[in-house]
């Protein structure tokens, strides 16, 4: 690593991109931050400008998650270090292989402890480490990890890809499955659509989070309806329909 360590932030909040810069340019004298993005697309194409030493990357962004943005990335000898509001099981897959993560909001002496890391690191250890990044992002989208949902019992493990799709309800959130009845969790819809980002689910209504795998076929509509394998109905709200046929369509 250069004695000068070059880095792009990327996260869609606008506020934890100027925070985290600031902590940077204050506290971290051996960062020079080349630019930020709020979208992952233009953080792309900053990326294969700059060729920065490190990527300070969020991993739950709309459209393009911080997973997907890797995915697209493609060879490129950059340390990654995920910056994310949940310390969630997904962490824990990548935990080993990313340099390292910083939980929002990031503290001054995680982040130079991260960069101090960095300071010293070997370079030669950076694609390698990237690969098995990538590696382990891959086996996370198969949907084959588990997540604990907390009942009125205790926690129930539940494989990612049995989940069909989740239903609000009030303080409470109902998980439709592929193997058992429907389970109703103490866990609110907004908590399993920022965990589940990166698995492909999408939040078609302000009460259904839905697992595109399962998603049967689209009918037209104000906002339309999704079939799903299950042979459930959901409606589609008028205000996320284009995103998610946007998305629906990648």
């Amino acid at each position: 690593m250069p004695e000068t360590i070059t880095a792009i932030l990327i996260d869609d909040e606008l506020s934890s991109l100027q925070n985290l810069k600031q902590k940077l340019e204050e506290y971290c004298k051996a960062v020079r931050v080349v630019a930020i993005a709020q979208k992952p697309e233009e953080g792309l194409l900053l990326i294969r400008h700059h060729k920065p030493d490190v990527l300070f990357l969020d991993i739950e962004m709309p459209k393009m998650s911080g997973f997907d943005l890797l995915e697209e990335l493609g060879d490129h000898d950059a340390e990654i270090i995920f910056t994310t509001a949940y310390n969630h099981y997904a962490i824990d897959a990548v935990r080993i292989s990313a340099f390292d993560y910083l939980v929002k909001p990031v503290s001054i002496t995680d982040l130079q402890n991260a960069v101090s890391r960095l300071v010293t690191a070997r370079t030669a250890h950076t694609r390698e480490r990237l690969h098995v990044l990538k590696e382990s992002i891959g086996e996370l989208r198969t949907q084959e990890h588990k997540i604990a949902v907390p009942t009125g019992e205790g926690l129930e493990f539940l494989l990612i890809g049995d989940i069909i799709r989740i239903e609000s309800s009030s303080y409470y959130s109902k998980v439709y499955l592929t193997n058992r009845p429907p389970l109703l969790v103490t866990r609110l819809l907004k908590d399993f659509e920022d965990m589940l980002l990166p698995y492909r689910f999408f939040r078609i209504h302000n009460s259904h989070l839905v697992n595109l795998r399962y998603i049967r076929k689209f009918v037209r509509g104000d906002g339309g309806q999704v079939y799903m394998d299950n042979g459930d109905i959901v409606d589609v709200s008028r205000r996320r329909k284009e995103e998610f046929l946007k998305l629906f369509n990648q």
